[in-house]
């Protein structure tokens, strides 16, 4: 339990400007059918597979690492009263590049759960064959990126798909994967509370806050004023618990923080509010109220026995 006294009147600092998102890691039911989809759908390189798990990327940089339990049951993801993963997102170099997912996609008749534009950026959405909810994006130039009254400003509109799938067509280059550039852009999450998300995210690990629509059931923070990092929602979990043991889902993501000073700030902050956390090579491995697991690190390590979340065994 998060020492929210403490939290609140001795951490304002905010995470180091610098921090990025790194590798996702996620339990799926069948190795080879995910690593198929990844791979064939969507355009990952495949790095590495061996007996039970494989880490897939583009052009050499890790992006996901999967691991198999047999027969694990779908991922919670949209389903009333469990949390989790909402969906992670893959970030593409630019316009033309998710113009050309689209395009494969469609020739691969893999079917799409939607499509936004929010402003700041483009969108498509879609589940992978275990329900874990993907998101793959391009970022409109920053400088573009609309405000009003000092607050930045983002919407879900309607995607023009059929001019995305034009411009695809007209760059002409034929399908080869995700483009060298491709990275984690930010993770959705399905929480129980917004509050308790907040003291948390922002108040322990220090996010800035940049939408809090409490209200409306959801939170969005980041890191050196992107417009999120992380999205929190309580859309389909209010009160809700993590899934069942033996569910595919999230077991953990990746924080890149740029130096060892900005680390230690980290985990000042986690230890100051009284929150376990455990020691990787690399970096620390720290879960939040709901067991979502999160690999703070200032290298490219992946954590060795992180199974937190519904598939913890």
């Amino acid at each position: 339990m998060i020492n929210q006294q403490s939290t609140r009147q001795k951490i304002s600092a905010s995470i180091h400007p610098d921090t990025e998102l790194g590798l996702v890691a996620l339990t799926v039911s069948d190795l080879s059918r995910s690593v198929a989809f990844y791979h064939d759908v969507l355009g990952f390189e495949l790095l590495r597979q061996e007996a039970g798990e494989a880490v897939l990327g583009a052009a050499g940089t890790p992006l996901l690492h999967l691991r198999e339990l047999p027969d694990a049951l779908p991922a919670p993801t949209n389903v009333t009263g469990m949390t989790g993963l909402y969906h992670f997102a893959i970030l593409v170099p630019s316009r033309a590049d998710l113009a050309r997912s689209l395009l494969h996609m469609v020739e691969s008749g893999y079917p799409l759960g939607g499509a936004s534009d929010h402003l700041v950026s483009e969108a498509l959405y879609l589940s992978d064959p275990d329900n874990n909810g993907i998101e793959i994006y391009r970022d409109r130039p920053r400088e573009d990126w609309p405000h009003a009254n000092g607050q930045l400003q983002m919407a879900t509109d309607p995607l023009d798909l059929r001019a995305l799938l034009t411009e695809a067509k007209a760059d002409g280059r034929p399908w080869d994967g995700l483009a060298a550039g491709t990275r984690l852009g930010h993770m959705h999450l399905q929480v129980a509370d917004i509050p308790q998300a907040r003291d948390f995210y922002h108040g322990v690990l220090g996010f800035d806050i940049i939408f809090d629509w409490e209200r409306m059931g959801a939170l969005f923070l980041s890191a050196g004023g992107y417009h999120h990092h992380l999205g929190l929602n309580t859309w389909h979990s209010r009160g809700g618990r993590p899934a069942p043991e033996g569910s595919a889902g999230l077991r953990y993501f990746t924080v890149h923080l740029p130096d060892t000073e900005a680390l230690a700030e980290v985990v000042a902050r986690i230890d100051s509010a009284g929150i376990a956390r455990r020691d990787e090579l690399g970096g620390i491995v720290v879960d939040d109220p709901w067991r979502n697991s999160i690999f703070l690190t200032i290298g490219e390590a992946m954590p060795t026995e992180v199974g937190a979340g519904p598939s913890r065994s």
